[in-house]
């Protein structure tokens, strides 16, 4: 099947091939026509599936007929609901790409920036709007948002927007929409209250799904690494010694771990940048700019400041610490291998991590390989104990446990030493 056998209008196929795509991927085979129908859609699908185009083309489809044929009043026609910056600025890059050969306008609003700019592109008009749901919110609180033309709501990683806690602004902006309209619904889990909302807000919902999050593609080739905790770091750096993995995104479990790594491996000489939470948006739109233009060669990133994050042709992810839900696994390797592509997802695994790890492979169903051929190997029991032990503390004030500061032998236990050396005034 090819995007011809869509029945989209020239304009779209034109970008298409402009943007070097021929053919759907299953969930736009599914979505498309559905929604050209103009009939309400529930898509469970995870992250690298292709969503994006499949509910972009059709918004663009359907709004440039009504511009032709049913003049209607101006304002915002299709709003996208979206969990995070990074992903709503993502699908807005979609919609220039997709909708360069169209009249219709769009923008994107978010917060942690100053809304100027965002205020001005609402006041110039706008036909499609990208949003995440707190600035929404606010600017509809200022009267810079009216959504009383709607035609086409998106809810886009509606169970995402449940882990961060947007699913309270969700629902204020639902209620606020006009009830006559097209809904379009997507979530790559279905957790009781994601699946209660979209009971709520569908009406008579063509139901369209693919590969569920319990699984991972088959185009992602995944291994696993055995290692002490305290040698992570060390074969992260012998791992990127492999001048053929041109980007990495590592993943940390927390944002304090993902400044630590990305840090070490500058001091390595391997150019790194960091992207969670705590950062600004600047500084996290500045790092996925670089590593999309491969300035940066690894970006590490907590789970939810990677979600969204879509980088073509990245041929590697790295779990540096597992995850503690096995769901998770699933999202973050899926950032390789999208679309039909190949991938590599490596994983390191300590002794705390061997629980994660059993989880993991019970929700995808198979074993992971596992490497033995690395320089540090995991100690198990009954193995000898590597020559290179921890320094005790006295060592790593610069003497060794036997001997003082000036070098001359002393049997005595460091605390007797101490004793003797500083008196009791």
């Amino acid at each position: 099947m090819t995007f011809e056998n869509l029945n989209l209008i020239e304009p779209l196929l034109r970008a298409l091939k402009t943007e070097g795509y021929s053919k759907p991927t299953p969930i736009q085979a599914q979505a498309i026509p559905v929604l050209l129908e103009r009939k309400d859609l529930l898509g469970c699908a995870q992250t690298g599936t292709g969503k994006t185009a499949a509910f972009a083309l059709p918004i663009l489809h359907l709004l440039h007929q009504d511009e032709l044929f049913v003049k209607g009043p101006v304002g915002i026609k299709a709003l996208i609901l979206t969990p995070t910056r990074e992903l709503a600025i993502q699908i807005g890059d979609s919609f220039t790409a997709y909708g360069k050969h169209l009249r219709l306008s769009h923008t994107v609003i978010f917060g942690g920036v100053s809304q100027h700019t965002q205020v001005k592109a609402l006041r110039d008009g706008v036909d499609i709007l990208i949003a995440t749901p707190g600035r929404l919110l606010d600017l509809m609180d200022q009267r810079y948002v009216k959504l009383q033309h709607l035609k086409m709501l998106v809810l886009d990683e509606a169970d995402r927007m449940l882990d961060m806690g947007f699913i309270h602004d969700v629902k204020k902006v639902i209620a606020r929409v006009p009830a006559k309209r097209q809904t379009i619904f997507f979530s790559a889990t279905m957790p009781p209250e994601i699946a209660s909302l979209a009971n709520t807000i569908l009406s008579n919902p063509v139901k369209v799904e693919v590969t569920p999050v319990s699984s991972t593609a088959n185009t992602i080739n995944q291994s696993v690494y055995f290692v002490e905790k305290g040698n992570k770091r060390k074969l992260l750096h012998h791992i990127l010694q492999d001048r053929s993995i041109a980007t990495a995104l590592v993943f940390t479990r927390t944002k304090h771990g993902a400044d630590r790594v990305a840090k070490q491996l500058n001091e390595a000489g391997i150019r790194a940048e960091a992207i969670h939470g705590n950062k600004s948006q600047g500084a996290r739109q500045r790092a996925l700019s670089n590593f999309k233009s491969r300035k940066t060669r690894v970006l590490v990133a907590t789970d939810i400041a990677a979600r969204g994050i879509d980088v073509e042709e990245l041929t590697h992810v790295i779990n540096f610490e597992l995850p503690n839900v096995p769901e998770t696994y699933v999202h973050r390797i899926g950032r390789t291998g999208r679309a039909g592509a190949s991938g590599i997802s490596i994983s390191f695994c300590d002794e705390e991590e061997k629980e994660f790890l059993d989880d993991i492979q019970k929700i995808i169903g198979k074993k992971i390989p596992v490497v033995d051929d690395h320089p540090y190997p995991m100690i198990r029991a009954g193995m000898p104990k590597p020559i290179s032990q921890p320094r005790t503390a006295t060592q790593r004030n610069g003497h060794t446990q036997n001997s003082r500061p000036n070098g001359n032998h002393n049997p005595q236990t460091p605390a007797k030493r101490k004793k003797k050396w500083y008196p009791k005034r």
